[in-house]
């Protein structure tokens, strides 16, 4: 299929490509994603220093001098009372005083309502003298990285740095554009301006800033908890709650490749998951396929629309965690459980749709219960329809027939949907057998959203409709049960679902003649 072929692809490629990444309430800066086959990795341009020592040491000395506008031209916070270090968090343009070396320690340190990256902190670590006029302060680095360095250089800077007794301030005060970040200036910087020392060389280089392991994490086009999807927009959540922040591609097309290469690779890797697990479980408790949806909330007047959950069919079940199970324990866990040939799954149409999340389908438990789910691509639309129809073929084949209580004519009774023999009513005192037809007979039947259902069923030798009413406490299960063992049994006339399930691994065994499992009078 095309989807087989695009997994097979994106599997064993990598992807990479220039995108801007908005992060929380950061303004939206350039990142590189780079598409591998297990993790996502997100990388943001630094300047570093490739050769020679650089100009920096952990501890040093510097003082500014009062002027006449602006005074020491600096605001300082923090402190014990803040429970934070004291931090020189402004500085004015107008200070004459600041050398071009203290300007860019002081620089790198506004970490404060920032929308930089990874700044360097700088802490003031004493007074060391002031003589009114003069302040004299030792200042430590707390983080390695200038910040300045991560701040590209306008194309035409060639002025060389001031010193202290020349009175003129650096190019970085005089000019606007270093206090702007400019997402598109990707060149290798080389400027004069640079603090420079013999053999010492800086080069913009891209440097890892989240790593995003694809196992088990989850995309997301939408906002969160809504269905308003974000154009050309998406964002990849980790299994241990990494986010990548949003990523914005240039167009549809390009957003919509990386959507289907992330989701192709992270299927794979479930995949390969889901082996490894099955080794520690019997057979019939073996794991079909696992993955993240979006559920609906039944409770409209809630502001949170939808919400992440983990799904997986397992033997005989369906499961739904609020997160990935990990442990044998988790798998007791679970939020929910219903079992797979008691539900109905039910891809919606557009005109089902109930607002404006697309790729989305529902499962109707043994109680009636509609709940809801969105995914993010057609593609893992597919995937969870036929990981249902593979869950509910090997558990009808494992169990054979099914029998439910029921009430006919004010007796007592027990139906059997039978896998090889059809359908079979008897007395639930006796065990007599009161009618049998096979599922070639039922022509249709019909209920009424309570406890009823009526059969009708073609005599093989009158070739008359002859109708049967059945009562029952637990309608919609004998419903979906029933709806289960035709799907079963029509899948074993498909010779290609038939081929697909040996090629799997998929015993066929209900798809051969069975003898019936209970034993009954006549």
């Amino acid at each position: 299929s095309p989807f087989r072929t695009l997994l097979k692809y994106m599997s064993s490629l990598t992807k990479t490509g220039v995108y801007l990444l908005q992060d929380g309430n950061q303004e939206a800066f350039n990142v590189r994603l780079h598409l591998a086959k297990d993790i996502l990795t997100i990388q943001e341009q630094d300047v570093i220093c490739v050769s020679g020592e650089p100009f920096y040491s952990n501890e040093r000395t510097v003082t500014i001098r009062r002027q006449a506008i602006g005074g020491f031209g600096l605001s300082i916070k923090g402190g014990a009372e803040h429970n934070i270090p004291v931090v020189i968090s402004k500085i004015s343009k107008e200070q004459k005083g600041i050398t071009y070396y203290l300007f860019l320690i002081i620089f790198s340190i506004l970490i404060y309502n920032s929308n930089l990256l990874s700044y360097r902190h700088e802490e003031v670590v004493q007074v060391l003298r002031n003589a009114g006029e003069e302040v004299t302060l030792l200042v430590s680095f707390l983080k390695k990285t200038p910040a300045f360095l991560k701040l590209p250089l306008s194309e035409d800077c060639t002025c060389a740095p001031s010193d202290q007794s020349s009175g003129t301030s650096s190019p970085l005060c005089d000019s606007g554009l270093h206090l702007n970040y400019h997402p598109n200036n990707t060149d290798t910087l080389s400027c004069s301006s640079w603090p420079t020392s013999p053999g010492m060389r800086w080069e913009k280089r891209w440097v890892d800033l989240r790593l995003i392991p694809l196992l088990h994490s989850r995309l997301s086009q939408y906002l969160p908890g809504t269905d308003i999807a974000r154009q050309n927009s998406f964002q990849v959540i980790a299994v241990d709650g990494v986010c990548s922040g949003i990523i914005q591609c240039q167009t549809a097309e390009d957003c919509l490749e990386w959507l289907q290469g992330i989701a192709a690779n992270t299927t794979t890797l479930t995949k390969h998951n889901i082996k490894k697990i099955n080794r520690n479980f019997p057979v019939n408790q073996q794991i079909i396929y696992m993955g993240w949806v979006e559920e609906r909330e039944q409770d409209s007047l809630q502001d949170r629309m939808y919400t992440p959950k983990f799904l997986a069919l397992r033997g005989s079940s369906l499961f739904k965690f609020a997160a990935p199970p990990v442990t044998t324990w988790d798998w007791t866990r679970a939020e929910k459980s219903y079992t797979v040939y008691e539900i109905m799954f039910k891809i919606l149409k557009d005109s089902d749709l109930l607002d404006q999340r697309k790729h989305c389908f529902s499962v109707q438990t043994e109680t009636g219960e509609d709940m809801f789910f969105s995914v993010e691509l057609d593609s893992e639309l597919t995937i969870w329809e036929k990981a249902f129809q593979t869950a509910t073929f090997l558990e009808v084949e494992r169990i054979q027939c099914k029998t439910y209580a029921c009430i006919m004519e004010s007796h007592l009774m027990g139906l059997t949907v039978d896998f090889s023999l059809g359908f079979v009513c008897f007395d639930a005192a006796s065990k007599a057998v009161l009618w049998r037809y096979k599922f070639s007979q039922l022509k249709g039947s019909s209920d009424d959203g309570k406890s009823k259902i009526k059969f009708l069923f073609q005599n093989q030798d009158t070739k008359l409709i002859e109708a049967k009413e059945l009562e029952f406490s637990n309608l919609f299960a004998v419903l979906h049960c029933i709806h289960s063992f035709f799907a079963a049994k029509v899948a074993c006339l498909d010779p290609l679902y038939v081929g697909s399930q040996g090629a799997a691994g998929v015993t066929n065994t209900a798809c051969a003649a069975a003898t019936g499992k209970i034993k009954y009078s006549t």
